[in-house]
């Protein structure tokens, strides 16, 4: 059985195994038993009452966090004519057309998130096999792939979060940093739990929220209270 390090189970020992916490209660708490020199991520766990092998039990979606994610992530976009001009004015890093492509299909990947019009789609789509594994495919029910691309890359700029049920029911999502104002934090994480709800399938039978789960890049899990979130989601 793995050995847990003196910092952790220092900081597990401040966390009940027997209750649930709420949102409220438990970012503090996870903001007060960190023990990493860096900033950590916190991170959000929520196992689904859904089967992912039905495509239409699928969970995915996107939600800009109100307060962003603490870190600008590189965003790349494919587009042609005036919308690369569009594009570049919005803030992309990267902008360019079937060249970039080419240039990713060589092995080059200096980028967070890509994004890209309609049009380029055709070339884009040769991509997949090296996008699709690492969650960066453009794709047009997350927004990646629109007309509109300078509200893209607003978006993905401003702290946009995408998330995706796993094949075992689970999404892991980020909220922001330890280092956040407690309140920013909150409303992060209301704001994905809320998003993931609402993106809850029709064909889903049974409690939606299994369990779910706060927990530091370095720090003990803290349960949370499911019934809590679906009075907030409800109200």
């Amino acid at each position: 059985m793995r050995k847990r390090g003196k910092k952790f189970t220092a900081a597990r020992a401040q966390v009940a195994v027997d209750r649930s916490y709420t949102i409220e209660e438990a970012i503090p708490l996870v903001q007060k038993v960190k023990f990493a020199k860096f900033d950590e991520t916190v991170e959000l766990t929520l196992r689904l009452g859904v089967d992912p092998k039905h495509a239409d039990q699928m969970v995915r979606g996107t939600v800009v966090l109100p307060f962003g994610l603490g870190k600008s992530k590189r965003v790349l976009a494919i587009a042609g004519g005036e919308k690369q001009k569009e594009a570049q004015d919005a803030g992309a890093d990267v902008v360019g057309g079937e060249e970039l492509v080419e240039k990713i299909q060589g092995g080059w990947m200096d980028f967070d998130a890509v994004v890209a019009t309609p049009d380029m789609m055709r070339a884009v789509g040769k991509l997949g096999k090296v996008l699709g594994p690492r969650g960066l495919m453009p794709n047009p029910k997350t927004g990646t792939v629109t007309a509109d691309i300078a509200k893209a890359v607003k978006e993905i700029k401003a702290g946009k979060v995408e998330f995706r049920v796993d094949k075992t029911g689970i999404v892991h999502a980020p909220v922001g940093k330890t280092s956040f104002a407690t309140d920013s934090l909150v409303a992060n994480t209301h704001a994905l739990v809320e998003s993931i709800v609402k993106a809850k399938p029709a064909a889903a039978k049974g409690k939606f929220l299994r369990s779910v789960t706060l927990s530091s890049t370095m720090g003990p899990g803290i349960k949370l209270d499911t019934a809590q979130m679906d009075v907030v989601v409800k109200h």
